[in-house]
């Protein structure tokens, strides 16, 4: 009998609901570092979880597999002497959309052509501005998830993840420019040609240094900016558990204008090939697509079982979860709407104000409040409608609440940022930017 089977068949016997969570992987990361191959790998990794529900309340036990299934049901039962009170009973077998996570052409991408991408990309970059010192990485994934569970559920998911990362570091008398590009994706692709020449783009708009407008002017954030300033407080605002805490500013605001009628958001976790996809979620939940922001108006939060449980509401299959946890509610792909008007008519319409490329340290603050600052890691400076410099020496802050309420327009051009999130650019009216002295 299989491991999984055999734990579910024992933790039956000792409680009165039990679920096994079992994830395997295997993965070969190929590494690069001033200019030239860094490292190769290959890595495999196993592990369980147990959750049970015995006396109305939750066990849990985790190990890297294979444990002897005795010892794990003898914690968990431990630890759920002293879990919180169960508001939920595991899911049965359930309708499962069929979504594309797996593309078998990922097994037969070989070391030496993933080598030779990343090699030659760097070349490329190097060949454009000699003297830039780049580093990255490229790394192909299989995983494999099963979860069982007393109520009759059996499910399994494969799924394969290939990602790129290119970042180039170029010393200019006492200045550091970083600059940079990254992409994933369920399917394989060795044709690292869009990272490099988005690099080069931003070494061609980096020639220049220009003084950073100062104050409270317009700031557009490219989508890179808006995974680093927007993503996470719209995220935790969205969480049913802080809706539950009182401590998400959109508790009470369902069916309320609440931001610009152009913003609109979902999370989508039936579209094909994003690796935040999945056609249940981490409890054995069927997923669907949420509209959580509609025209500005929000639509619903993100449940798993226990917070929908404890809100009196039915899970939204948003549960997610490490081996070493228990479930909470969160965004598996998140998509921000398109705008009407193009990246470089945003642009042109501003006579002076930033774009924030990349951000460091943008959850310094009351992120849960929708607070956000940082300095300005790459951005450039507006005037006149056209970009004439990068800033230096720059930092920017705001609430994405205040912010979204009234915005100068959103790009019709969108893309994908790190594989979870595909998002457009973002014009804000005002936005506080300050610089050194």
């Amino acid at each position: 009998m299989p491991f999984e089977e055999e734990l579910l068949d024992l933790a039956r016997k000792g409680a009165d609901e039990a679920e096994v969570y079992a994830l395997t992987y295997e993965e070969t990361p190929v590494s690069f570092e001033a200019n030239r191959l860094k490292s190769i790998l290959t890595r495999q990794s196993r592990g369980v979880a147990l959750r049970i529900i015995k006396g109305g309340r939750i066990g849990f036990a985790a190990g890297a597999g294979p444990e002897r299934p005795q010892e794990l049901l003898e914690i968990a039962l431990e630890t759920a002497q002293f879990g919180a009170e169960a508001r939920f009973h595991l899911p049965p077998p359930g309708a499962y959309a069929t979504v594309e996570v797996y593309d078998p052409a990922l097994e037969q991408v070989t070391v030496e052509s993933m080598v030779q991408a990343g090699q030659s990309a760097i070349d490329r970059i190097v060949a454009h501005t000699p003297g830039i010192l780049c580093e990255g990485s490229l790394v192909k994934r299989t995983s494999t998830l099963r979860l069982l569970n007393s109520a009759g559920a059996s499910l399994s998911s494969r799924k394969t993840v290939f990602s790129a990362r290119l970042e180039g570091t170029l010393v200019r008398g006492t200045e550091m420019l970083f600059v940079g590009d990254a992409q994933a994706s369920c399917r394989p692709a060795l044709d690292l040609s869009p990272l490099v020449a988005e690099t080069i783009q931003q070494l061609e708009l980096t020639r220049e240094v220009a003084p950073a407008p100062q104050g409270e002017v317009p700031v557009i954030f490219t989508p890179k900016g808006v995974a680093q300033a927007f993503a996470l407080p719209l995220s935790m605002g969205l969480s049913g558990k802080n809706v539950l805490q009182g401590s998400s500013p959109l508790a009470d605001l369902l069916g309320q204008q609440r931001f610009d009628p152009r913003f609109s958001l979902t999370d989508d976790p039936l579209t094909p090939f994003a690796p935040g996809s999945r056609p249940f979620d981490d409890e054995g939940v069927p997923c669907r697509p949420l509209p959580l922001i509609q025209a500005g108006v929000p639509r619903g939060f993100l449940y798993d079982l226990q917070t929908a449980g404890m809100a009196g509401l039915a899970s939204t299959g948003s549960a997610t979860r490490a081996l070493t946890t228990l479930p909470a509610p969160g965004l598996s792909v998140m998509v921000v709407s398109p705008g009407d008007v193009s990246y470089v008519d945003l642009v042109a319409g501003v006579s002076e104000g930033l774009v924030v490329e990349e951000m460091l340290g943008a959850s310094q603050g009351n992120v849960l409040g929708g607070d956000f600052s940082g300095n300005v890691l790459l951005g450039y400076k507006i005037q006149g409608g056209r970009l004439v410099g990068r800033v230096k020496d720059t930092m920017v802050a705001g609430n994405v609440y205040a912010l979204l309420k009234e915005l100068r327009g959103i790009s019709r051009e969108a893309r994908w940022v790190g594989g979870s999130l595909l998002t457009p650019a973002i014009a804000c009216q005002k936005v506080f930017v300050s610089t050194k002295a």
